[in-house]
């Protein structure tokens, strides 16, 4: 085993980050996490039982705009390398409130660089989203040189914030990598999002509100696909640099929508659909010919296969999405970890 690597992990309750943490620490021990995530609504430390009680990993309830709290873990577990993946992240959210997606992705992160300046971190991992490229007509790819286009307040958070990182990277040396990927699907995904959402309407026989014509565009990409590329960034990525991230696999809203309904045997009369929503962009598609030459990463799942997979594991894990829709997930924190906070 070589030298272990301290690494504070951001919004690691959500998503991305839960299927990261859990990916890396089922095959590395030389990985020593400290995951720090405000258990917001999208954040369920039922996503990480897989690791709980690890010795290489530790469970921080906290917010990433909390100065004292940042330095305070970088002071007390050594930190030497960050991967951010906390952030306000639903763009329906962003435009009804805009202000906690600039506190927590602009200011939040500035935290975490500032932090990161002061006790020399060896890597800073920014973890981003297409979205900032803006929108794409019929035809073409985002590259890396494509230029920042957000058009929602959510997008333009995540731009500022990777602004920032470059900034504190050409300004003072800090060691920052960017990630920018396409759409994931898989486990664990929060029921707000596109096909969790879908999956779980039909398995209730509740209509699946679709936007406008449901034409729009997505590229998506199974999540540990998406982990693969992050941990390869983290290790091998060049400081300075952007890397994005995409399994080149377009589909419209409404073809995943169909092919959801068939495979769980459903009529396509549950679709209903609705008002679009403002500024929705029409299509994104990533080029992540960089990341393939350059640190050898490419996509290993199959789009039919990993979507098949993860309705049913969305079938399979009724439990845990029914806890979500009722609220009883929060409750979780407060059982494992709210009598044993002050036992470290």
């Amino acid at each position: 085993m070589g030298k272990v690597k301290k690494i504070l992990v951001t919004g690691g309750a959500g998503f991305i980050g839960s299927n990261f943490i859990n990916y890396i620490l089922s095959k590395r021990d030389d990985y020593f996490i400290v995951n720090l995530d405000k258990l917001t609504y999208a954040g369920n430390l039922e996503n990480l039982k897989p690791v709980e009680g690890k010795n290489n990993y530790n469970f921080i309830k906290g917010d990433i705009t909390n100065n004292e709290l940042v330095d305070y873990l970088f002071r007390r577990f050594e930190i030497k390398f960050v991967v951010n993946f906390a952030a306000e992240s639903h763009v329906d959210r962003s435009i009804l409130g805009s202000e906690i997606f600039y506190r927590t992705n602009v200011i939040g992160t500035t935290v975490l660089l500032e932090a990161s300046r002061r006790y020399h971190v060896e890597k800073f991992l920014q973890v981003s989203t297409d979205e900032v490229y803006g929108s794409l007509g019929p035809t073409g790819l985002f590259t890396e040189q494509t230029s920042l286009s957000p058009n929602s307040p959510y997008s333009s958070s995540k731009a500022a914030a990777d602004m920032a990182a470059l900034a504190f990277h050409h300004t003072y040396g800090l060691p920052v990598v960017i990630t920018r990927c396409s759409n994931n699907y898989g486990p664990l995904q929060f029921p707000e999002k596109l096909i969790p959402l879908m999956i779980i309407n039909a398995l209730n026989n509740k209509k699946l509100p679709v936007y406008g014509d449901g034409l729009n565009v997505r590229d998506w990409i199974y999540v540990v696909d998406h982990n693969k590329a992050v941990e390869l960034v983290l290790e091998n990525g060049k400081v300075g640099e952007v890397y994005n991230v995409g399994a080149s696999r377009e589909m419209k809203n409404i073809e995943i929508v169909k092919l959801i309904l068939k495979k769980l045997g459903k009529g396509e009369e549950l679709i209903e659909f609705v008002k679009d929503r403002p500024g929705h962009d029409r299509r994104y598609a990533i080029d992540s010919s960089k990341i393939q030459n350059e640190l050898g990463w490419k996509p290993e799942f199959n789009f039919e296969n990993a979507i098949s997979d993860t309705i049913d594991w969305y079938l399979q894990n009724k439990n845990w999405w029914e806890r979500i829709i009722s609220g009883e997930y929060q409750n979780y924190y407060n059982e494992q970890y709210a009598h044993r906070f002050n036992k470290n």
